[in-house]
């Protein structure tokens, strides 16, 4: 009997030593061995995903963009906005984009006097035939703005392809003329009083402010400024 206390006696406390150290992992947990640590989230690998499935680190940059684009109800309305020093043919070409992409905008338009004293031209052809057929050469280019200058000075005979406000400006069309295929084309010092057309638009706001940026592109030399 005694002898039997014995060996149950070592065989619990064997049994205790090999559950303190784990050794019943397999059979026996108390949620302290380190096995339970394996069992847990792998915290280092979650990742944010957006609505779309696309990942939300991804996603921020495209929704910022989006928030940052103006849009048609940002855009309040000017109350008069005044563009142009226009030729006559850009003015049609002005105003019929106008009433195409904004028909409810209302504009006014306004002769206007432009004086400028710089001029880009070709000197003289000597005579009204040889004047002719250089301009039918200037044509040929896609060339339109320019005249025959009839007068009696020194430039008569000659080819008018511009007349602007500063020197810089005459100097950029002479390049422009070359890049087309004409040369020979010569900035002179002449005072002209010209024609030109501008447009007053008023109350524009929204959509039609967005189609008038969309717009004015097309015209790049065209001054926007406040109605006077």
């Amino acid at each position: 009997m005694l002898k039997l206390f014995f060996w149950l006696l070592l065989l619990a406390n064997a049994t205790l030593f090999a559950m303190q150290k784990g050794y019943l992992g397999a059979f026996y947990s108390d949620g302290r061995e380190p096995a339970r640590i394996g069992k847990q989230l792998q915290a280092d690998k979650i990742k944010l995903v957006a609505s779309d499935g696309a990942p939300a680190a991804a996603a921020a940059p495209a929704a910022a963009a989006a928030a940052s684009a103006p849009s048609a109800a940002d855009l309040a309305p000017v109350a008069c906005t005044e563009i142009g020093n226009f030729n006559a043919s850009e003015a049609r070409r002005f105003s019929s984009q106008l009433a195409e992409r904004t028909p409810t905008l209302k504009f006014v338009r306004r002769e206007i006097q432009e004086v400028a004293s710089h001029m880009v031209y070709l000197p003289s052809l000597g005579s009204k035939e040889a004047a002719d057929k250089k301009a039918d050469e200037v044509r040929r280019l896609g060339i339109s703005d320019f005249f025959v200058i009839q007068d009696s000075s020194a430039l008569r005979y000659g080819i008018s392809l511009g007349i602007f406000k500063t020197e810089e400006a005459a100097q950029k069309q002479v390049a422009s003329l070359a890049k087309r295929g004409l040369s020979g084309a010569k900035v002179g010092t002449r005072s002209v009083s010209s024609s030109k057309v501008a447009f007053q638009l008023r109350d524009m706001g929204g959509d039609a402010r967005l189609a008038f940026d969309k717009i004015k592109l097309d015209f790049p030399g065209q001054d926007v400024r406040g109605c006077p």
